[in-house]
């Protein structure tokens, strides 16, 4: 439940961001979901898109993030939203993309790295 409100807050957060940012500098929000991690491991959310990167936190199975929709390699979360789920899966699986989140939860938001393989649209 703890990552349902959590969700939900990042949601109205990014929502916030969105309504007081000029359009030019607007950034989509796009929910996906922590699926396939090994069982009792989680996701780690880097500050760099790299494995040696800081972590910032952990997510288990089922926790929903908020993406940016920004991947290494180019590819844009919104650009690929109309495909089929396994086809946005196979596009992102061996990126990076890029999450906000408040891994302290104390309120302060920050982008973040995550690896596609264990993400899927929510």
């Amino acid at each position: 439940m703890k990552s349902y409100v959590r969700a939900a807050l990042a949601l109205t957060v990014a929502s916030t961001v969105l309504t007081f940012s000029g359009q030019s500098n607007a950034t989509a929000f796009a929910a996906w979901q922590v699926a396939g991690v090994p069982f009792c491991d989680t996701l780690n959310a880097r500050k760099y898109p790299s494995n040696t990167s800081q972590k910032q936190a952990g997510y288990p199975n089922g926790t929903v993030l908020q993406m940016t929709g920004r991947c290494t390699g180019g590819i844009d979360l919104l650009d690929i939203a109309g495909q089929p789920h396994w086809k946005q899966r196979q596009t992102i699986r061996h990126r990076w993309c890029e999450v906000w989140h408040d891994p302290a939860q104390n309120g302060h938001f920050v982008t973040g790295w995550v690896y596609g393989k264990y993400i899927t649209p929510y």
